[in-house]
């Protein structure tokens, strides 16, 4: 079977190399042709585009690259055509991917979809959209399937977090080489987690290493993402108690006692790996205000929040996420009392998200319904 698989984002590129991986399991003749990184290229395949130009951030920054995403679209569709693919596989990117659906509907494509756009906290209306253009929906957070099926009669398949998997294959890292070949010393880790785009990155970085010098019993360490050089953070980097890790993010957390996540998936990321967390988010303020005007009936903006309904983790939104609150939760994290609050809530947490196996189902639903 050929396979057209599109993702735009670091996350998407991870989750995509291990449906590929599964795939090939299910179906020996798979090919691939895809958009994503560098995990899902050693997978094998014809890497198309890379997420790195391709994620764009906030409504001004989309605006502001409009004829970018324009000629992306229409690429992506010619590409679709000369492959002619059995089925196309959307990865979460909503805004970029449903456009494709459409069109790929339109001309007999079958089009499945893993990991939903979140329209349960914004732009409900892309329901109508992915009832008429995708065929399949395979969701990874428990209270999506009933939010489809209950709500607006579309059946979906919850099939688990794929992270659970991610994080259960993984080599647990050696912590005396990690510390010695990243120069890192003996001092606890507190682990800064800023995101994986420019913008948002210029954003939390600065406000989180406000706090370090209020903390030098512990070193921080800035997981660096894999779509950023080092010659773009080490501007923010001005303090001997601050280090540098890239692309090892896992390994880092791994070893963390505390962690400062901008929220996104590396939240709950964090907390599979049971790291007491401060959650921060703070954009652009014209952003926030559309952001805050169009997500309706949410309550928190982590998903592991989102998935326990209740705050497991505190979140510091827009002005909340200073210096000043910062140092205060932080504080209360680095508690022994608090932290084995957030070991309950974590192992709460994994059992909720249904254990392994998330891609190894994907694939074997691709697989038999094109048989």
């Amino acid at each position: 079977m050929k396979y057209y698989i599109i993702s735009g984002e670091a996350s998407g590129d991870l989750h995509g190399s291990n449906l590929m991986k599964a795939l090939q399991l299910q179906d020996v003749n798979a090919e691939f042709r895809f958009w994503g990184g560098d995990l899902m290229q050693q997978v094998g395949g014809t890497l198309i585009k890379h997420y790195k130009d391709l994620a764009f951030m906030g409504f001004i920054e989309v605006v502001m690259n409009l004829r970018t995403i324009t000629k992306n679209l229409k690429f992506c569709k010619q590409d679709i055509e000369a492959y002619n693919p059995d089925v196309i596989v959307f990865i979460d990117y909503p805004g970029f991917n449903l456009r494709i659906a459409k069109w790929a509907k339109t001309k007999g494509y079958k089009t499945h979809y893993y990991i939903s756009p979140q329209i349960w906290a914004w732009k409900e209306n892309r329901i109508t959209s992915i009832k008429r253009d995708i065929d399949e929906m395979y969701v990874i957070l428990p209270f999506e399937k009933s939010f489809y099926e209950d709500k607006h009669n579309y059946p979906v398949a919850f099939v688990g977090h794929p992270l659970i998997d991610a994080i259960s294959n993984r080599v647990q890292v050696d912590e005396y080489d990690f510390r010695a070949k990243h120069g890192l010393n003996n001092k606890p880790i507190i682990a800064l987690l800023p995101g994986s785009r420019k913008q948002e990155i210029k954003k939390m970085l600065s406000i989180m290493l406000s706090v370090v010098n209020n903390y030098t019993d512990y070193q921080f360490v800035i997981a660096g993402a894999p779509s950023q050089d080092y010659d773009f953070y080490k501007q923010f980097i001005d303090d001997a108690n601050i280090n540098f890790v890239s692309n090892k993010t896992y390994d880092l957390l791994s070893l963390s006692t505390a962690a400062l996540v901008t929220s996104g998936t590396a939240t709950l990321e964090t907390a599979l790996f049971k790291v007491p967390q401060v959650v921060c988010y703070k954009g652009s303020w014209l952003s926030y205000q559309i952001g805050k005007r169009l997500v309706k009936h949410i309550k928190y903006i982590s998903l592991v929040n989102l998935i326990m309904d209740k705050e497991v983790v505190t979140e510091l939104i827009q002005d909340d996420c200073n210096t000043k609150r910062l140092n205060l939760e932080l504080n209360k994290i680095l508690e022994d009392n608090e932290r084995t609050k957030f070991f309950m809530s974590y192992y709460e947490l994994e059992k909720k998200l249904g254990g392994k196996g998330a891609s190894d189902k994907v694939a074997q639903l691709i697989f038999n319904s094109l048989n």
